[in-house]
Formats: C-alpha cells, structure tokens, sequence
C-alpha cells in the first residue's frame, strides 16, 4: 500500500479480530488461553517423585564454579581433566568467577594445551597425528580452494594469509625445538 496523505483506514476492533481470526488476542487475557491450567501449579499432576534428584555420584572431584553451592545432580563424565590442562581448568574454576574474563582466558588455554597433550600422545601410538592430511591442506589444491576465494567476497580472505602460520607454526616450532635438542645432544657427545 502506498503512504498517501489520506487517513488510512481505521483497524478493526478486538471484538471483530477475535470473530474473524480463529485464537486472535489469546495473548491478551489469560482466561483466552488454553494452555492456562497447565502453567499452574497442580500437586497431582507434578509426575515427579521425588523433591530434590538424585544425585549422581562423584567418581573424583569435578570442576564446579564458585557462584553455584554444588553440583548439578546430572553432570558429564566423557572427558575428565587430566594433565597440564586438567590443571589449568581446576584452577580456573577454583580461583576465578565466571564472570571473569581470566576464568574463560584459562579454559581456553586449557582447550589448547589439551590439543597439544592429544598430538604428542599420538606421537606414542602406532598412528601419529598429520598435519598435512588433517588441516585440510591438500583439498585446497583438489578442491579448487583458491578459485573459489580469489575474486568473491568471502570473510575468510581477509585472514587466508594466517592460515599457514596458525595450523603449520606450532609443528615448525616444535620440529625446530627436537632438531636443535637433538643438535646438542650431538654436540656433547663429541
């Protein structure tokens, strides 16, 4: 409808919504609602039987945030803290509020040395990490990877040039770290 500069019409009443638009304004008063009786609190209909849950049982000490009294009665299991990282998120939560911007800085940290502690673990298996295979590197040059970003205006562009240094950086480091231990293990040896 185009703005003219006549009155536009003037809308309809509730009533006349209310007969012409099945369940119109049930919003409005709560005795228009059918879903009333089941907001309230009903002794009989509750299903429940118990007050409180039980709790489940705590098989070693689990982070918990120092805002909350005591754990939920339901909480994971699938990943316990172990190791450096173990470390880091027990102290974040012990220390630092959740509202804290250390407290969310140290799990992060964690989540990165707990990345780190995966790769060397797997340096112990039979089938290590790879880089190359796992970063996705090689479908770039399968896939068409630069065809598709060159000329588009895709967000990742503009951070394309970090990708090599943020996935390839740490592995660099690291093998820089064993070739120059391994150098003067050499060095002493002589």
């Amino acid at each position: 409808m185009a703005y003219t500069s006549e009155r536009p019409p003037i809308a309809e009443s509730s009533d006349q919504l209310r007969a012409r638009i099945p369940g119109w304004g049930a919003d409005l008063d709560p005795k228009n609602r059918p879903s009333v009786p089941k907001l309230q609190w009903q002794d009989d209909r509750t299903g429940a039987h118990w007050d409180f849950p039980e709790r489940q049982p705590e098989k070693w000490p689990r982070e918990r945030s120092i805002e909350h009294k005591f754990l939920t009665p339901v909480f994971g299991t699938s990943c316990p803290p172990k190791g450096l990282s173990g470390a880091l998120r027990k102290v974040s939560y012990r220390r630092y509020s959740e509202g804290r911007a250390a407290h969310w800085l140290l799990l992060l940290a964690a989540d990165r040395v707990d990345a780190w502690e995966s790769h060397l673990r797997s340096f112990a298996t039979l089938r290590p990490d790879n880089p190359i295979t796992e970063t996705g590197v090689l479908s770039e040059f399968r896939r068409h990877g630069l065809s598709s970003r060159i000329g588009k205006k895709r967000a990742d562009v503009k951070h394309l040039w970090l990708d090599p240094i943020i996935v390839a950086g740490p592995w660099v480091a690291a093998a820089g770290v064993v070739f120059s231990a391994a150098r003067a293990v050499a060095r002493r040896r002589r």
